[in-house]
């Protein structure tokens, strides 16, 4: 569903002004925004998924590790498709919660995409480099979204999502390096026009939402605090958009219809978008593992 459309509908959460400027900047970062209820509940949902990752030695289609990780002090990148491993998770994804804040700008029909929760332990946490979502796993037009939530709140210090405002109406950049290998990381060479204070970094307390759109450009910093800096991102999209790749994180919720109606006709933007690898013969790594492999090419290359 096309912006215009989707503003034809009435808010259930958001207002107006809410709604033209996650338009207008391509995120929206709404404080406190999640009920403490539902933050108590998706901490402990947390909180029993790291004490599963304690038997974990390497990297795997569920946990990837961070450096240094052991059984007595896990340490955590991401939890994959946390809706298939708890089932807070997906009671959330699916509760009124989210899905009426993802209907505000996607539209009354409202489809799960995806989710992840992204742990960013704390005491040198790796971030994340700058990128765009949608050339990870395109869609038939431009209307998924991430709804991010801080289940412990995030500061300065413990590396916020940072988004660069205005983006997603630019253009769509490459997600490969010059030798072709898939880093989802944007080059360098593409973003010699970025300035420090283009950017923005909010920050909250517990329950905070971001709401970014699938094309705005996004990353963000070390954690340097002694904190961990839980976020669960859950992806949505309109019913009527479809991806037309593989998702390089599978589930068997993918695809699910969470609010109002299936589609009966599909949604087009015309605006092209790069295709990633083949995700349904390509394992997708990871972005901190292809951090670590780019690292690796350019320090064997000299």
């Amino acid at each position: 569903m096309q912006p215009e459309q989707i503003l034809t509908h009435p808010a259930n959460r958001l207002t107006e002004s809410d709604r033209t400027r996650y338009f207008e900047q391509g995120y929206l970062a709404i404080p406190g925004a999640i009920s403490p209820g539902w933050v108590r509940r998706l901490r402990g949902a947390m909180e029993e998924v790291v004490e599963r990752s304690r038997s974990c030695t390497q990297s795997d289609g569920v946990f990837d590790l961070e450096e240094g990780h052991s059984a007595e002090a896990p340490r955590l990148h991401r939890l994959y498709s946390p809706q298939d491993h708890h089932p807070v998770f997906w009671e959330f994804v699916a509760s009124d919660e989210m899905t009426a804040l993802a209907a505000d700008v996607v539209g009354p029909d409202v489809k799960f995409h995806h989710a992840k929760l992204n742990f960013k332990t704390g005491k040198g946490s790796r971030g994340f480099k700058w990128h765009q979502d949608i050339q990870s796993w395109p869609h038939t037009d431009y209307s998924p979204v991430t709804i991010g939530v801080y289940i412990d709140g995030c500061e300065a210090d413990q590396g916020p999502l940072t988004m660069v405002p205005g983006t997603h109406q630019g253009p769509l950049y490459s997600m490969y390096d010059e030798a072709g290998n898939y880093v989802a990381r944007l080059r360098d060479g593409d973003l010699t026009w970025m300035r420090e204070d283009m950017v923005d970094a909010p920050v909250g307390p517990p329950g905070t939402v971001i709401l970014l759109n699938c094309r705005t450009i996004h990353g963000s910093a070390t954690n340097t605090s002694q904190r961990a800096r839980p976020l669960f991102l859950a992806v949505y999209s309109s019913a009527d958009a479809f991806p037309y790749t593989a998702s390089p994180i599978d589930s068997p919720r993918l695809g699910e219809i969470v609010r109002g109606r299936p589609a009966r006709f599909a949604s087009f933007d015309q605006r092209p978008c790069e295709l990633p690898p083949d995700w349904s013969r390509v394992r997708y790594a990871g972005p901190w593992q292809m951090q670590k492999a780019e690292e690796a090419r350019k320090a064997a290359a000299g």
